[in-house]
């Protein structure tokens, strides 16, 4: 579909079944424009990533509906939109993105691009419209959250979402751990969380997890969806087997990244309650990002967080990635018993970013 404007237009995404293959041009400009609008935002290269790596997260899934578009402008690939459309029963949801080469601001292109991301929407029956972008400190007039922890200043991107009807609902914290400084506190805290679990071991296991731990990772991963902080977000309760735990490992693999997940085990039933996920590219010395992290609610007050969390690092720097020199993780500004976590073992607030919601008609 080509939406007409001036010099501009919006093409399907040609997904390939390989970098390799005669149709990947498209895929790998994507993913080279991608990179510097991240850059741009961000001020450094720590979300950039390779072709390869992506390129499985974009192959089809029985999960959801990916929709991506190239931005065109007079030939070239300034941008790109995405609308994820999930599969679970019953969802009202619809995720999106709209990310434009800085040089190609203002002139309209964003909110075209967005004509574009509604009627997706609406064709899929979608009323619960919800994006995420970064918003980088500046001075100014600022936007509070509703749940009362944190602010964005009201810059070109937040008004861009109130001009087009959104809500403000959540903010999340970037934090960044300097491996050359933490360790020291890692060990620390992890002796303290060994004290403090008793009752509950650690496993680990790189990816793919093994067989016998499919279930209960399915489970715990299930438990994203409903237990960690959302605000006034929106989001469908995920249904995780050991099916999905297999297709979602081999991304990764076939992406040539590593993912180190890091559980406890209550010992009297067998049970995974909590865990946390490391990941790094093929490129081991660029930077870490932690993904998700998660006690089930009935096991809190065991210091199972901070002991997966540490447990993760330790092994991470010792034996599998001892040459990253950072570690990024995400987590919703309200999310105080996590934050007291990450602070406590020498994560630093880089910058916030802001959960967007628009109910449509």
């Amino acid at each position: 579909m080509t939406i007409a404007l001036t010099g501009v237009g919006f093409r399907p995404l040609t997904v390939p079944a390989s970098i390799d293959a005669d149709d990947a041009a498209d895929f790998v400009e994507m993913m080279r424009v991608r990179n510097i609008v991240y850059a741009e935002i961000a001020g450094n290269d720590d979300e950039a990533m390779t072709p390869e790596a992506l390129l499985p997260h974009y192959q089809p899934d029985p999960d959801e509906t990916r929709h991506m578009w190239l931005v065109i402008r007079d030939g070239d690939v300034v941008g790109r939109v995405g609308v994820d459309i999930p599969h679970e029963t019953g969802s009202k949801n619809a995720y999106w993105l709209i990310e434009i080469l800085r040089a190609h601001h203002g002139a309209g292109i964003g909110s075209r691009a967005y004509d574009l991301v509604e009627q997706t929407a609406r064709e899929y029956g979608r009323t619960v419209l919800q994006s995420w972008a970064e918003h980088p400190d500046a001075s100014g007039e600022r936007l509070t959250a509703p749940t009362g922890f944190g602010d964005i200043p009201r810059d070109r991107a937040a008004r861009f979402y109130q001009r087009h009807g959104y809500a403000l609902e959540q903010i999340e914290r970037k934090s960044v751990l300097d491996f050359r400084t933490a360790m020291p506190l890692v060990e620390q805290h992890h002796l303290d969380a060994l004290a403090a679990s008793h009752g509950y071991r650690v496993v680990q296991w790189q990816a793919p997890t093994p067989a016998e731990l499919r279930d209960g990772y399915a489970w715990v991963k299930s438990r994203m969806s409903t237990d960690v902080p959302a605000a006034d977000m929106e989001f469908d309760e995920e249904t995780w087997d050991a099916e999905r735990i297999v297709r979602h490992d081999q991304r990764y693999l076939d992406g040539g990244q590593t993912v180190l997940v890091t559980a406890a085990q209550h010992v009297g039933t067998g049970e995974l309650v909590a865990f946390n996920e490391l990941v790094v590219g093929a490129d081991r010395t660029a930077a870490t990002h932690q993904e998700d992290t998660l006690v089930l609610k009935e096991h809190r007050g065991h210091r199972l967080g901070m002991l997966v969390k540490c447990a993760g690092l330790k092994t991470w720097h010792a034996e599998i990635a001892p040459d990253s020199p950072r570690v990024i993780t995400f987590n919703a500004e309200e999310n105080r018993p996590m934050l007291d976590i990450n602070e406590a073992i020498g994560f630093a607030p880089a910058s916030y970013s802001a959960g967007w919601k628009k109910v449509l008609a």
